[in-house]
């Protein structure tokens, strides 16, 4: 008999491989990546985060475009796929509720919510059965949001990502930290996470994230005790990937030292590919530009040296030089643009040969 991976179990869903696509942004993920990899059985994932075209348009504008870009996109994603599209809105959105509430108006399979702590998301599903899906970075950070549910909503999340310091983008520890190696390793939060997650009845499934590459991470993941793996990386080097073909070559051109961690204007580490624009940055070079919408709520339009909703924007649509490429500490080890089904078979493949 064929072996196969465990299937991972979201309340009343089946997710089978045990595999979720990170919600990359800006534009990244967004409906065409998101059906291709629901329609393999795992969960396919639209990043909420700038989808709309708001870039020259007025602040009045800037909500109501990025819910219409969301629901655009979710509606597209269900009529390519029957599988589970999620969307991933992060916390530290501006316009964070609007989205969520969109999400929920088009009866989104799950919301996946992190770069803050989404205390309050619970109260927006009402009765729906959307799974919530809290991001965490640490066991602490999870505690807070079971306490904080359980009391004020009666209900905990349905599943948990576990978030590692060698994912792309931005990433939940300190910056000194993250440059010298001294976060917590993926292994470390797991075992721990892990832990307080079988405390609960049912027990919280646990999904590992962040520089998991290839089958061999996914099999060593699912032995510490995760329910799953979220890979993000990976799925940027599709032929499905929605994002510009530039920003694909930009992983492919990539090498090892290339992988760098700068700061963020949002306060945080940010982990990208090293070019032109990124140079100029760390240099103390600024890039001055009006801001009309403060998409995030930890960036100072004002202090910021660059506005990362630009820069971010500049490169998903093909003019890496404008910005930068958001990237995980293993995006070097990309050598060719596939098909989703070839990647996630490739992957599965692997796992159960470790397993």
């Amino acid at each position: 008999m064929k072996k196969k991976l465990p299937a991972l179990h979201i309340a009343d869903l089946t997710i089978d491989p045990p595999i979720m696509q990170g919600g990359m942004g800006v534009r990244v993920s967004r409906s065409g990546l998101a059906a291709a990899v629901a329609n393999e059985g795992c969960v396919g994932v639209i990043a909420g985060v700038g989808l709309g075209k708001f870039e020259n348009l007025p602040r009045s504008e800037f909500e109501a475009v990025n819910n219409e870009a969301l629901r655009v996109e979710i509606r597209r994603a269900k009529s390519l796929s029957k599988g589970i599209i999620g969307v991933n809105l992060m916390v530290a959105l501006s316009n964070y509720e609007p989205l969520v509430r969109t999400a929920v108006d088009e009866n989104i399979d799950m919301i996946i919510s992190g770069a803050g702590l989404p205390l309050e998301l619970p109260k927006f599903v009402e009765k729906k059965n959307i799974k919530l899906v809290p991001v965490v970075s640490s066991v602490r950070a999870l505690k807070i949001i079971c306490d904080k549910w359980k009391r004020n909503f009666s209900r905990l999340p349905d599943a948990v990502i576990v978030e590692g310091s060698k994912a792309g983008g931005h990433i939940g520890y300190d910056f000194g930290a993250v440059v010298e190696g001294n976060a917590p390793t993926l292994d470390q939060l797991i075992t721990e996470i892990v832990g307080f997650a079988k405390t609960f009845d049912p027990e919280i499934p646990v999904i590992a994230a962040g520089g998991i590459f290839d089958g061999r991470d996914v099999a060593h993941f699912l032995k510490l005790g995760a329910s799953g793996v979220q890979l993000g990386t990976r799925f940027v080097c599709t032929d499905e990937c929605d994002v510009h073909e530039n920003f694909k070559q930009a992983y492919l051109n990539a090498k090892k030292e290339d992988i760098i961690i700068i700061k963020s204007p949002v306060g945080m580490p940010g982990r990208v590919i090293k070019n032109k624009f990124v140079d100029d940055i760390i240099s103390g070079k600024t890039k001055p530009a009006a801001c009309n919408y403060h998409c995030l709520k930890t960036c100072n339009p004002r202090t910021a040296p660059y506005c990362i909703a630009k820069a971010l924007t500049n490169a998903a649509e093909g003019n890496v030089d404008e910005g930068f490429v958001f990237a995980g500490s293993n995006a070097y080890r990309c050598t060719e643009i596939v098909p989703v089904k070839k990647l996630i078979d490739e992957i599965v493949s692997e796992a159960v040969n470790y397993m």
